[in-house]
């Protein structure tokens, strides 16, 4: 049985991961496309995706993307231990829904989630420069690019840099 709803979009549903979401996370998180975009570089297997599931606490926000109750990826907020109201936003959405809006969707109800509820000053998002869909993403729901790591992490055979963005509360606000 899928987990509750807990947020809602124009276009998309996050509910809470349930153990009968782990094979849909398995399978997202292992499709190339994806995991070149995330940079996943080993194969996850339905155990890392327990263990993955079983450290889930209070500084970890993960939900299944859902259109129609159909899971179409994965979404989460994990928040940062120090008490400076900072948190990292990140998405995963199975390329055969892509182009559709769901990441954009299902990262404003995360950001809502996070300044309206978890009294955030500001989230943050990594994203790897190759992945333009997902830079997009992110500057189309008010993130600026705060910096850069060059040649940061290994992506199909290459050096890639990875972008720093962030986005405050007053910002989001405005």
């Amino acid at each position: 049985m899928p987990g509750p709803t807990f947020l809602r979009g124009e276009a998309v549903t996050l509910r809470v991961v349930d153990e009968d979401d782990l094979a849909f996370a398995q399978r997202v998180v292992n499709h190339p496309d994806v995991r070149r975009g995330v940079g996943v570089f080993a194969p996850k297997t339905a155990e890392d995706e327990r263990e993955w599931y079983e450290s889930q606490d209070e500084d970890n926000a993960s939900f299944v993307v859902t259109v129609d109750d159909d899971p179409v990826g994965i979404a989460g907020l994990h928040l940062d231990p120090y008490p400076w109201g900072y948190a990292e936003v990140g998405y995963m959405v199975h390329p055969d829904y892509w182009g559709q809006g769901y990441a954009t969707d299902a990262v404003r109800c995360l950001l809502r989630y996070g300044f309206d509820e978890c009294r955030l000053n500001k989230v943050g998002a990594d994203v790897y420069a190759p992945n333009e869909a997902s830079q997009r993403v992110v500057e189309k729901v008010g993130f600026k690019r705060e910096g850069v790591r060059r040649d940061h992490a290994f992506v199909d055979g290459e050096h890639v840099d990875l972008y720093e963005y962030g986005l405050l509360e007053a910002k989001w606000r405005e």
